[in-house]
């Protein structure tokens, strides 16, 4: 007599890979897009300089940058907007899109202020970078995790270190005062994507990359990266508000999504 506890199941038997043979598969996302305030703007836009927020300490100092103007979003169909505000704040799950006032060169400055999944990064960063925005050069300001970085490091320790593309390197560079970001250590997420992406279509492009991932101390060394080798020459005011305090003062801001860097 056959042990029915103990035999091999038959053929006819599914195996539980097997049962997603007959699940259909899910709808695929509608691509990010730009949205622009002005109805009479055409896209692509073309500017000199494309700065791509990522890191706490950027969002706060350029989301309080006053020679801005608010241009557009950048639209993630799966992000919801309820809960945003009518004006920018760093409590909104957005990606809004400014110029900033510079009196010779065209920028603009896109902050992300939600998380990004990796299966979404390279769509995203097809969209901002040579889809519907077209830059001359690329500045992305992101931070590192301490386990993706080869060696022991403490939040007594601040750096800024920087990663570049061949055509990056190959003309004057835009963060002249850094050194490279060291060989074994991993840089993941939309800020490596977009890295990559303007390495593939031959674009000038930057990766900074800060620790810690908030504080006062690192929030201050983008501000001086941002005075004396982004933008030299021009005034910068940086103009905080009562909902921004607790980045001024180092502490995390937890209303900005804590995935961001995952």
């Amino acid at each position: 007599m056959e042990d029915v506890l103990t035999e091999l199941p038959p053929p006819s038997r599914f195996f539980l890979e097997d049962l997603n043979n007959f699940t259909p598969p899910s709808n695929p996302l509608p691509s990010p897009f730009v949205l622009l305030s002005s109805p009479n703007s055409k896209l692509p836009l073309r500017p000199n300089l494309l700065i791509i927020a990522l890191s706490t300490p950027s969002l706060y100092l350029l989301h309080n940058l006053s020679s801005k103007t608010l241009i557009g979003t950048l639209i993630l169909p799966e992000i919801s907007p309820s809960g945003n505000s009518i004006n920018p704040s760093l409590k909104d799950k957005s990606c809004n899109l400014y110029t900033i006032d510079h009196p010779t060169e065209s920028i603009i400055l896109a902050n992300f202020q939600y998380s990004v999944s990796s299966e979404r990064a390279h769509m995203i960063s097809k969209t901002l970078i040579g889809n519907q925005i077209i830059p001359e050069r690329v500045l992305i300001l992101d931070s590192i995790q301490a386990r993706n970085f080869r060696g022991r490091i403490s939040t007594d320790d601040t750096f800024a270190m920087k990663l570049e593309t061949s055509s990056e390197r190959k003309s004057v560079p835009l963060l002249k005062s850094l050194t490279y970001f060291p060989s074994g250590s991993v840089i993941e997420g939309l800020g490596a994507a977009l890295l990559s992406y303007c390495q593939m279509k031959n674009i000038k492009g930057s990766l900074c990359v800060l620790w810690p991932e908030v504080g006062n101390s690192v929030t201050s060394m983008v501000k001086d990266l941002l005075v004396k080798e982004v933008l030299p020459g021009m005034e910068l005011k940086f103009d905080a508000n009562g909902e921004d305090e607790g980045l001024r003062f180092g502490l995390k801001n937890h209303y900005l999504d804590s995935e961001l860097y995952t």
